[in-house]
C-alpha cells in the first residue's frame, strides 16, 4: 500500500503582497488567531485576505483589524461577519515589546501571512517602518539590475 499523498489545498498559505512592497520589516511574531468555526472553513478553503489588515492595541490586548474572511458558503445562521476585529493571541511580554515599539512611533503591526500549522491557524505579522517613495524606486532598481545580470549570464551559458 502507497503512502497518502499530502492535499495541498488543506495546506494553504495566505500571503500579504503589498506587505515587502510598502513596509521595511523589522521584527517577526508568530501569533495564534482567535476565530470561529466558519472562518477556519472560509481559510481552509482560501477564501481570505489580508492586503489591507494591521494590527492595534487595545488595552493591553493585541486585535487583528480589517482582515476579511469570507462567509462560509455552507454556513446558516451562525455564519461571521467578514471584516470583524479578530484577536490574536501571543504571549505576554512579546505584546510589551510590540506595545512599546508601536508607541515609539513610526512602525506599524503588518501580518505577513496567514497559515496553518497542524489544526492551527497563524498569523505572521511583523514589525513595520512604511517605505518612502524613494526607497521602492532603489528596489525596483535593484530587480532589474539582477533580473539583467541573470539573462545576461543565461545568455553567456546557453
Amino acid at each position: 500500500m502507497s503512502a497518502q499523498k499530502k492535499d495541498s489545498t488543506r495546506y494553504t498559505e495566505i500571503r500579504n503582497s503589498k506587505a515587502l512592497r510598502d513596509f521595511f520589516v523589522e521584527e517577526r511574531f508568530e501569533a495564534g488567531l482567535q476565530l470561529l468555526g466558519t472562518e477556519v472553513k472560509s481559510i481552509r478553503a482560501g477564501r481570505a485576505q489580508i492586503n489591507d489588515a494591521f494590527g492595534r492595541i487595545d488595552k493591553g490586548e493585541l486585535w487583528l483589524v480589517n482582515a476579511h474572511i469570507d462567509q462560509y458558503a455552507f454556513g446558516n445562521l451562525n455564519n461571521h461577519d467578514a471584516r470583524r476585529t479578530r484577536k490574536l493571541l501571543l504571549h505576554r511580554h512579546q505584546i510589551r515589546k510590540i506595545a512599546s515599539a508601536l508607541d515609539a512611533g513610526g512602525r506599524t503591526l503588518i501580518p505577513l501571512r496567514m497559515y496553518f500549522k497542524e489544526a492551527l491557524v497563524k498569523v505572521e505579522v511583523a514589525l513595520c517602518t512604511g517605505k518612502k517613495l524613494f526607497d521602492r524606486r532603489e528596489d525596483l532598481k535593484k530587480k532589474a539590475e539582477v533580473r539583467d545580470m541573470q539573462k545576461a549570464l543565461k545568455d553567456r551559458r546557453g
